[in-house]
């Protein structure tokens, strides 16, 4: 076995974000459907619409949103906040507005963080409709008393929820579930970060030879995970690894949240491969918080879904705010990022169950020229003692990935051995 191939990607991803950033995207809306037909040009995206109204289990599909402008003009008609600057000075869902108010009541329907007076917040109002504008708290604190204009050219209307579903199909029924959400709009890493490297994650593994099949979601964040489920429950019992992608743009070490498993196959190679690989990552046990791992991974589902990402939910002042801009990340780290994945899916496709087909004693290993296809390698008693390793733990129960851990062995040797184990005949694969 050998880890994934360094690709020459790292240029195209950030030019992905570059374009991409711009965007107002939501929940629902163009600015999403934008977003999926940008990146139906690199990889063969379905795109699946659920019209408004649509009860999805707890959930129902709410209006659609869309929206051409908005600004704050002073008493002197200069324009002080412009949506078409920065799409986050809008509140995102916000309603239309057309009216001059005084300050007090601007400051009423405007955002800010008093914590970072340079940043603007990054705020929604999905599901309670009003008006709002976002803005530095250094530049609310600037402003003068007098009147304002505010405007919101936007709309609600029945419409539909869009997300974007590729399906790779390899060997096996079995599937590996890739999960990024779309709905955040000129957030560099979140999510553009993970919508990029989920887009060349896939066009990685378009026409290669798969032992699993795989599923890639592009979905708007909660209400976008819970519209796929309700419409899929028939596929779940065939989902084996799944990872909710995110954050893998900026300079942080890499993070991984368990599945609520907990000790799920995902939750171990991904363990494994950070601890061999990157000695100062960050392992953090499953909590109902977060992104969509919360939905895949609910009590009525309980998927093996984990969390791959470098920062944390909410842990660094640039989140939600205009701070996580083009500057905040960088091809180096998305490269780091995208070559991650690819190796923890390499290692995925390898860490497979099997049975001795001798189990009773010790079968002879020599007469069977096993020594033979072994003694070329760089270390060879090492991978002798590694046949011994797979031979003995391999009852259908325990997976190579459960051997390496349970061994100390390098999981590239275990794979060698049981790869000269099945050519001996002394190995037969659980399907």
């Amino acid at each position: 076995m050998h880890m994934a191939k360094k690709t020459q990607s790292a240029n195209g991803m950030y030019q992905l974000v570059k374009e991409l950033f711009p965007y107002c995207r939501s929940i629902t809306g163009n600015g999403v459907r934008q977003t999926l037909k940008t990146i139906q040009k690199s990889i063969p995206l379905e795109l699946i619409e659920i019209p408004t109204g649509t009860k999805v289990l707890d959930w129902e599909i709410p209006e659609e949103w869309n929206i051409s402008d908005g600004y704050i003009l002073d008493d002197k008609a200069n324009k002080i906040v412009d949506f078409k600057e920065l799409n986050l000075h809008v509140l995102n869902y916000s309603t239309p507005v057309n009216k001059k108010v005084s300050l007090q009541e601007l400051k009423d329907h405007t955002f800010t963080l008093p914590a970072h007076p340079d940043l603007i917040p990054y705020r929604t109002s999905y599901y309670q409709k009003k008006w709002g504008f976002c803005m530095s708290q250094n530049q609310l604190d600037s402003l003068s008393e007098g009147e304002y204009q505010v405007y919101i050219d936007s709309e609600h209307k029945k419409g539909s929820l869009s997300y974007g579903e590729l399906y790779i199909k390899g060997n096996s029924s079995k599937e590996v579930l890739i999960s990024t959400h779309i709905c955040h709009p000129s957030l560099a890493n979140d999510n553009l970060s993970g919508i990029s490297v989920a887009t060349f994650l896939a066009q990685y593994l378009l026409g290669r030879t798969l032992n699993y099949s795989y599923r890639f979601l592009f979905i708007p964040g909660t209400i976008g995970s819970i519209a796929w489920l309700s419409r899929n429950e028939d596929k779940l019992e065939h989902i084996e690894h799944g990872l909710t992608i995110t954050l893998l743009g900026d300079q942080s070490n890499f993070t991984y949240k368990r599945s609520r498993r907990g000790n799920s196959e995902i939750d171990k190679i991904a363990e494994y491969y950070l601890e061999q690989n990157y000695p100062k990552h960050t392992i953090l046990d499953f909590i109902p918080y977060g992104y969509d791992e919360r939905q895949y991974c609910s009590p009525g589902f309980n998927l093996p879904v984990g969390c791959f990402t470098r920062n944390t939910f909410g842990e660094f002042k640039e989140y939600h705010t205009s701070g996580d801009n083009l500057e905040f990340i960088s091809e180096e780290k998305l490269q780091e990022s995208l070559q991650a994945l690819q190796d923890i899916l390499e290692i995925a496709e390898h860490s497979r169950s099997y049975i001795n087909t001798n189990p009773k004693g010790e079968p002879q290993l020599g007469r069977r020229g096993l020594y033979e296809k072994i003694g070329g390698t760089n270390d060879s008693k090492l991978t002798q003692l590694a046949s011994l390793w797979v031979l003995n733990l391999s009852d259908g129960s325990n997976t190579l990935m459960d051997i390496a851990i349970r061994s100390g062995i390098e999981f590239e040797v275990i794979v060698e051995a049981s790869e000269a184990l099945k050519q001996c005949g002394l190995l037969k694969e659980v399907q």
